[in-house]
């Protein structure tokens, strides 16, 4: 009987019992308490605890090593004794077989795929190792550092799976072990002689006839394996059904996945001659694609010291080291020189707006006996989201270098509760702009200001508590890496760190507010010009009249209106619609300059309104002392 391979959930009450029911030749359950494991050969072992094993239990690997000459029945049930640790659950069938159950969670996995790390590990612990990763899929999909040490376990196994490989004379060995194909090649000082060229061509293992055509092919200068002595000339070519293990950041890859391991660990760096890879990539996209290469040190797919040229449907990769490869679909970055200015601009723009919001608040705090009106409450409210937005977002570098790891997730956290904060605000700005000039003008609600406040500070407060809430599952928040075009140099910021999230989340939500808003600018601006319309109709009938000519329209006031109310509303992060997919300087430098100082705008806005406000009010005073004194006379 072959030994069965699973990880289990703990369950609340430990079993005593272990039930083995084998119903075929090729189907073999397992039954504990509160937990169901089938090894079912024309699929994937499946392992259920929780939930009365239902379809709502969680995943599990429950591990058994049996003494088949102990037992020869189709069924039977076996008393146990149970043993938990830290990372695994053990059952002692006494004589019988001894069983372990794991968690499909970080903290097991990672205990249990470093046990077949050793220096005698081979097809069958890579076996294991695959099965391990097929009976968890979710953990694999979602935890990185789970990956990380799948792919250094697996490498060791690799190498361990070379160094046994035996050769009688030159040539290759196939491992075919269903998630990957290893090639080991015995590559002689005839073969080199007979290439005719720099380069020995080589040829990957093929997993599937179907991907043929997908197969790279392979050119490794001659005169780096001359170097090394017959004996020990021995490459293992890898190449890989799936690249999910290699998503480390959810990468987008284009191509096959493939690792050029060499007998004993050996490198190949710094080569006067490249290795030359042609990948062949079937793509519809406009998107970039670059050669990459896995550093299995910082765990990024990085460029370095590769070249990339396309031709038609194939990409050709000329690189001066060996190690794994692939084709990354990816999203244009900006250069070095670019990131800089842009830095300097957003640092010096974010500092200039934390001060002027913060003069608008105190302004507003210290002018509170003076009667205010809702569209200056509002104005400040907005003041005080840059603010905070503003003052974290020149935290988040800084907090990215801190030990600590709950103060980076604080700083990312509350950076995006900051945005949230401005989003919703600006909405809130839109919604009294609604309120006041197109619906009813002198709209009254009862507690205005506490609903509008409870609404905008309220909605993205709840959404980033709920984000910080499921961190055990998922963690949002903390330092990610920004790269460059031009050089493999990152810069580690607090933001949020997983992709999806931030674009499901924070594109949706903008863009609803960004639609909204957009709309009431546009009628805005359309009363605007009907206003306009209507006083140079006046102006020109004064002047036919004989009467006085009337004033033109003050078209540079009404423009300036206009473009204060772009900034009021936040219509100009809409640039960031313009400038996604690609990079595209222009819209970059005119985002990051028009964003980053929005709270100074705001600010002028603000002492504006407050300098109408004062003026309204003394033509009120005027007219309440002029009426006054015409009934005493």
């Amino acid at each position: 009987m072959v030994p069965l391979l699973l990880i289990l959930l703990l369950p609340n009450s430990l079993a005593d019992q272990v039930c083995i029911n084998i119903t075929s030749v090729y189907n073999m359950g397992i039954t504990i308490t509160n937990a169901a494991i089938v090894d079912n050969r024309s699929s994937n072992v499946q392992c259920k605890v929780g939930a009365d094993a239902g379809a709502d239990a969680d995943a599990c690997i429950f591990q058994c090593t049996f003494n088949t000459t102990s037992f020869n029945g189709s069924s039977a049930c076996f008393e146990a004794t149970v043993t938990e640790y830290p990372f695994k659950v053990d059952y002692i069938i006494q004589q019988y077989s001894n069983c372990a159950l794991y968690l499909c969670t970080e903290s097991d996995i990672v205990p249990l795929i470093f046990t077949l790390n050793t220096n005698s590990s081979c097809q069958k612990d890579m076996m294991q190792l695959l099965s391990i990763k097929g009976c968890c899929p979710k953990l694999f999909y979602n935890n990185a550092e789970v990956k990380k040490t799948f792919l250094t376990v697996e490498k060791h196994i690799i190498h361990n799976i070379i160094r046994a490989t035996q050769f009688e004379t030159a040539g290759s060995i196939l491992h075919d072990l269903t998630a990957f194909s290893l090639d080991v090649l015995n590559i002689s000082a005839a073969n080199l002689s007979s290439s005719g060229t720099s380069w020995i061509r080589l040829q990957p293992p093929q997993l599937l006839y179907q991907n043929e055509s997908f197969v790279p092919e392979i050119l490794i200068p001659v005169d780096c394996l001359q170097s090394i002595q017959d004996e020990e000339r021995i490459i293992g070519l890898v190449t890989y059904l799936q690249q999910d293990s290699f998503r480390l950041e959810q990468e987008n890859i284009s191509s096959m996945v493939l690792r050029i391991e060499l007998l004993g660990g050996r490198r190949l760096y710094n080569l006067p001659l490249p290795i030359k890879m042609t990948f062949r990539v079937a793509t519809d996209t406009n998107d970039t694609l670059l050669c990459h290469y896995l550093d299995e040190h910082d765990w990024l797919w990085k460029t370095d010291g590769c070249q990339t040229y396309s031709n038609q449907s194939d990409i050709i990769c000329s690189c001066n080291h060996a190690t794994a490869f692939a084709v990354l679909l990816t999203r244009s970055k900006l250069a070095e020189v670019h990131w800089k200015i842009l830095s300097y601009i957003s640092y010096i723009g974010c500092g200039l707006s934390a001060f002027f919001t913060a003069l608008s608040i105190l302004w507003y705090v210290f002018s509170r006996n003076h009667k205010m009106d809702f569209s200056i409450s509002i104005h400040v409210s907005l003041s005080g989201a840059l603010f905070l937005l503003n003052t974290t977002f020149l935290l988040t570098e800084w907090g990215a270098t801190v030990e600590l790891d709950w103060v980076c997730v604080f700083v990312a956290a509350f950076m995006h509760y900051s945005l949230l904060c401005c989003f919703t605000w600006m909405a809130i700005e839109a919604l009294h702009l609604y309120l006041m000039l197109i619906k009813v003008f002198n709209t009254h609600y009862k507690h205005y200001l506490v609903k509008l406040s409870l609404v905008g500070w309220g909605i993205p407060g709840v959404i980033v508590a709920v984000s910080v809430a499921v961190k055990d599952v998922k963690q949002f928040y903390g330092a990610t890496q920004m790269s460059m075009a031009d050089t493999n140099q990152t810069n580690a910021i607090c933001w949020i760190t997983d992709n999806s999230f931030f674009y499901s989340l924070n594109l949706v939500y903008f863009t609803l507010i960004f639609i909204f808003n957009s709309g009431i600018l546009i009628t805005v601006a359309s009363r605007i010009c009907k206003m306009q319309q209507r006083l140079s109709s006046s102006s020109k009938l004064g002047t036919k009249t004989g009467g006085n000519a009337g004033r033109d329209p003050d078209n540079c006031k009404s423009g300036f209106t206009v473009m204060g109310l772009t900034c009021l509303l936040g219509t100009t992060w809409g640039l960031a619609f313009l400038g996604s997919g690609y990079v595209n300087y222009p819209i970059l430098y005119l985002f990051c300059i028009l964003n980053s100082t929005q709270g100074f705008f705001i600010f002028l806005w603000i002492c504006l309104s407050a300098k109408k406000q004062r003026k309204q009010e003394m033509e009120d005073k005027m007219t309440t002392v002029n009426t006054s004194g015409i009934k005493s006379d």
